[in-house]
């Protein structure tokens, strides 16, 4: 569950300062937003990561996946916490706050964010495609494991869906993904990861 609590008007630097360490929020357009994930969601998140740890373990990559980063897209006061995102270390060198602060500011360093949709959905369906978009961010996971999203993204009648967003000369190509369908992602060619086996943690 995600909802926006009654603080506006926060730059992006008063939120490092006061919310940055505390991960339970996220800001948008200067709107604090209080992030109130359900057991299940963290489930779901945990999962991912999860496959995808044994993945860059098995093909010994460079890369990992952090729990307290934040994005830092091209609008000012905005400053987004994916539920996974995957960094590749060897770009970090190049991340103007990495050093002081774990903010990523350039999608070259992201290889793939993972969103679990919540209430809130329209955040993840249109404002945080759209940013990671203009980031030029690789892969976007929406996974909608409720079928929260509008019918216009996940088609009706509403179900749990998986929309994978690759990004193809600058935009992103969806593929929409429903029960008894696989993931299938060109950064893990053998990664084990269904629908099914995601929907099932909503109990």
């Amino acid at each position: 569950m995600t909802t926006a609590i009654a603080r506006t008007g926060i730059s992006f630097d008063e939120f490092i300062d006061c919310y940055g360490d505390e991960t339970n929020y996220e800001l948008i357009d200067g709107e604090l937003i209080d992030m109130e994930p359900t057991g299940p969601h963290e489930e779901v998140g945990a999962f991912v990561s999860r496959k995808l740890n044994v993945q860059i373990d098995l093909l010994d990559l460079p890369y990992f996946i952090t729990h307290r980063c934040l994005i830092k897209p091209l609008a000012i006061a905005t400053a987004f916490r994916p539920d996974v995102i995957l960094l590749d270390k060897g770009t970090l060198s190049r991340e103007p706050l990495w050093t002081r602060e774990p903010i990523i500011t350039m999608g070259t360093t992201v290889k793939l964010v993972v969103e679990v949709v919540s209430t809130n959905w329209q955040n993840d369906y249109a404002r945080k495609y759209e940013d990671y978009e203009a980031l030029e961010i690789p892969e976007y996971w929406l996974v909608d494991y409720l079928g929260l999203g509008g019918k216009y993204y996940i088609g009706s009648p509403k179900q749990p869906t998986i929309t994978l967003c690759r990004l193809v000369d600058g935009e992103y190509q969806k593929t929409i993904l429903r029960r008894g369908d696989r993931i299938q992602t060109s950064l893990f060619p053998d990664l084990d990861l269904s629908c099914d086996r995601l929907f099932a943690l909503a109990g």
